[in-house]
């Protein structure tokens, strides 16, 4: 059985989220898969992790509620220890829908998700640990679009946003007793969240002719850069915002 650091996954039971459980697996060490419906998704993913040499646990949380996520955190700390590491990779994507037409429902489900939820995780994981001095990492699952923004994006990009504020805040805050806080900022990946390019080969086509390196990534390289972060080699860099997306960001003030 792994003994390696304890390791929380938010959205742990597809995409992003799976893929960085699964290479925590692989690193040996003990993975607490947080999934907020599907049980049968979350448990394959421990089985994932289990397979790469790692150990898991499985616990339903709802990141934007805070006794949820108090629990989760109490029942990790209770089966092993306060966690070293917190991926937050728990999230919703934009809607589609102009300012004008949101719900302020629609609006607040999103950035419950994506941005109360980054705060609520985060929280959890500090108190978890005291004032203990000593090696951790916190790791947001961000996107390029905190900052190149979209029509019908406004709830998703002002949620990732506020989450390059808070990341920012929490490295400088936490530097003291050396825990990290960095963000990952993802471009195209061949996710569920990006259902339709997964399956319609001519869309996805279309999409990556936008891309320098022209192709969508995939959820295995975002987690090796996940596992790098958390990892000593990368014991000096703290509120970093790391974009990987193949040079897509870099094509945003093209053509007018």
């Amino acid at each position: 059985m792994a003994n390696g650091r304890v390791v929380v996954v938010t959205g742990a039971e597809s995409g992003i989220g799976a893929a960085c459980a699964r290479a925590f697996g692989g690193n040996g060490d003990r993975v607490a898969i947080l999934y907020h419906g599907d049980a049968t998704a979350a448990g394959d993913s421990a089985d994932a992790v289990r397979a790469a040499g790692g150990d898991a646990i499985c616990l339903q949380a709802d990141v934007a509620a805070e006794a949820s996520v108090d629990a989760a955190f109490g029942a990790v700390e209770q089966r092993w220890a306060p966690a070293d590491v917190l991926v937050n990779s728990a999230g919703l994507n934009m809607t589609g829908v102009a300012v004008r037409d949101m719900a302020l429902a629609q609006w607040q489900r999103l950035i419950d998700t994506d941005l109360t939820g980054a705060f609520l995780t985060s929280r959890r994981f500090l108190r978890g640990r005291g004032t203990v001095r000593a090696d951790a990492a916190i790791i947001h699952i961000s996107s390029i679009h905190a900052y190149a923004v979209r029509a019908g994006g406004a709830d998703y990009c002002a949620a990732k946003g506020g989450l390059t504020n808070l990341v920012e805040t929490l490295a400088i805050e936490e530097a003291p007793r050396l825990i990290r806080v960095n963000a990952i900022e993802p471009g195209m990946i061949l996710t569920p969240m990006n259902a339709r390019a997964s399956t319609d080969a001519d869309y996805r086509r279309t999409l990556e002719g936008n891309i320098p390196l022209g192709r969508a990534g995939g959820a295995g390289e975002v987690a090796d850069l996940a596992l790098f972060l958390a990892s000593d080699r990368a014991r000096y860099i703290t509120g970093a915002r790391v974009v990987i997306d193949g040079g897509l960001s870099l094509m945003q003030a093209l053509g007018a």
